[in-house]
């Protein structure tokens, strides 16, 4: 797999963010969204959330307040992210829409000229947790973070019935660096050297990507295996919403097509690039 650079991706899609949230009315910014029980103001708000978050650790270097209680588990884990992702939104239903917009504008801005001119091997922030990594390469941690902005401005342009941006550069890359979570996913299958599963996602930002199977581990690569063992065809919106949790079992089920051995791709089915 080759690497995805995302750098030069953040201020167009915040851009389009923006712009989209400014054109609003009242009624926009309290529609349901895909993300559980957040409506969009919710989603806005996270974003700010996740973006001042990533300035204060990253850029100016402050330490990451210590959670309140130990984690030792990875549920532990997924629990303190849920909470102060919430403490954020409880607090943000105090700011207007336009509070809101205009910070979004602003903190999308000055995240966009720290991503610019970073380097592509500048050390990563976080280990991409999904991913199952503890240290990550930095051009993957920052493309997770681009994985956050898209899916969650895709959710907020679903609840208000807004066009999808209409470059397939970013959903691509967002589906290659989400991609990058299933050998992790996969760690539990026990597999003979050499099989694997073929997955072809349909669309402008599409493509073919294998699975493998090593002595040891699962590897992901770009294009069709020789031979699959397992074939699983889906399109690049039922990719995207099963990757980010947007996508029920039943909805998954009917959304991704197998062909050959079931048993490997069903796994696919249930593999997550977020933290749930």
């Amino acid at each position: 797999m080759p690497l995805t650079d995302t750098r030069a991706l953040f201020r167009p899609v915040s851009r389009e963010l923006v712009a989209l949230l400014r054109s609003f009315t009242p009624e926009d910014w309290d529609r349901h969204t895909i993300a559980g029980h957040w409506v969009v103001r919710d989603v806005a708000a996270h974003l700010i959330d996740l973006m001042l978050r990533r300035l204060s650790f990253h850029r100016d270097r402050m330490a990451p307040p210590p959670p309140r209680r130990p984690i030792a588990s990875e549920r532990d884990f997924v629990e303190f992210i849920n909470g102060i992702n919430a403490a954020w939104v409880d607090a943000s239903k105090r700011l207007s829409p336009r509070v809101l917009t205009d910070l979004l504008g602003n903190a999308s801005g000055d995240l966009a000229d720290w991503f610019e001119g970073l380097p592509l091997e500048a050390p990563a922030l976080f280990g991409v947790s999904w991913a199952g990594e503890s240290e990550s390469a930095g051009w993957f941690d920052v493309g997770r973070e681009f994985t956050e902005l898209w899916h969650h401005q895709e959710q907020i342009r679903l609840a208000v019935g807004a066009p999808s941006l209409d470059n397939p550069r970013y959903l691509r890359a967002t589906l290659e660096i989400a991609l990058r979570g299933l050998p992790y996913a996969y760690r539990d299958v026990q597999r003979a050297p050499g099989q694997t599963l073929q997955i072809d996602i349909a669309g402008q930002s599409g493509g073919t990507w294998t699975l493998a199977r090593d002595v040891d581990r699962w590897t992901l690569h770009q294009g069709a295996p020789s031979a699959a063992t397992a074939a699983a065809r889906l399109s690049e919106t039922a990719a995207w919403k099963l990757l980010f949790n947007a996508l029920p079992r039943a909805e998954s089920v009917a959304a991704v097509e197998i062909e050959g051995d079931s048993a490997l791709a069903d796994p696919l089915l249930a593999a997550r690039s977020v933290i749930v």
